[in-house]
């Protein structure tokens, strides 16, 4: 298998539409971001271990979530639990160098592996990602706004600090136990939610 076989099998399930998001899966490369005793797994389509009871998700349910996104160039978007950083790349390469994605991770082991992931991929521009340590179920006040916010580990429902921290016509895409939720900012009071059934996420922990 290699990355070009994972993303065709993406594209023929359906997975994967959007050609800004296939453009971003052919430019960073998953096996960037998978630990060395995992390598042999790299473009398995399931999620692999990378410490901490922490895992590198599924590619298609990566591809299922940014496709729900949908990320823009220019955008400034929240990455929750950043985790080996492969998502939070794949989101630099969709917001390009006019936009920044904050990737929030309260495992410093872990951010220090993504940043050293991140640091060798040529394919998204410098300063677009900035990685913090810390309670992602608190959101990221000091840059909110923000356009978009997706996270990686399932909540039991989606915070009230993400909400807040969202911009009137922006969108949450995160895990609430077993489904997918998408969550559309449509004025100051007023969301629209929508769920998808059938995934499993490692836990969000917050406070």
């Amino acid at each position: 298998m290699t990355n070009e076989t994972l993303i065709k099998q993406l594209i023929k399930d359906g997975y994967l539409k959007t050609q800004l998001i296939i453009d971003a899966f052919k430019a960073v490369d998953r096996a960037q971001f998978v630990p060395e005793d995992q390598k042999q797994f790299t473009y398995a389509n399931y999620p692999l271990p990378i410490g901490f009871g922490q895992t590198i998700s599924q590619p298609l349910t990566v591809a299922f979530m940014l496709e729900l996104l949908q990320p823009q160039p220019g955008e400034k978007i929240l990455d929750v639990g950043s985790g080996s950083g492969w998502q939070t790349a794949l989101l630099a390469y969709c917001v390009g160098a006019e936009g920044k994605v904050f990737g929030i991770e309260r495992i410093p082991e872990l951010k220090q592996f993504a940043e050293k992931n991140i640091t060798s991929m040529e394919a998204v521009p410098q300063g677009v990602i900035q990685l913090f340590e810390g309670d992602g179920s608190k959101g990221f006040e000091e840059e909110a706004p923000f356009d978009k916010i997706i996270a990686a580990a399932a909540a039991q429902s989606i915070p009230k600090a993400w909400k807040e921290q969202l911009k009137v016509g922006g969108k949450i895409v995160a895990p609430i136990d077993e489904s997918i939720h998408v969550l559309e900012r449509k004025s100051q009071d007023e969301f629209e939610e929508k769920r998808h059934f059938g995934f499993s996420f490692v836990p969000l922990i917050g406070e």
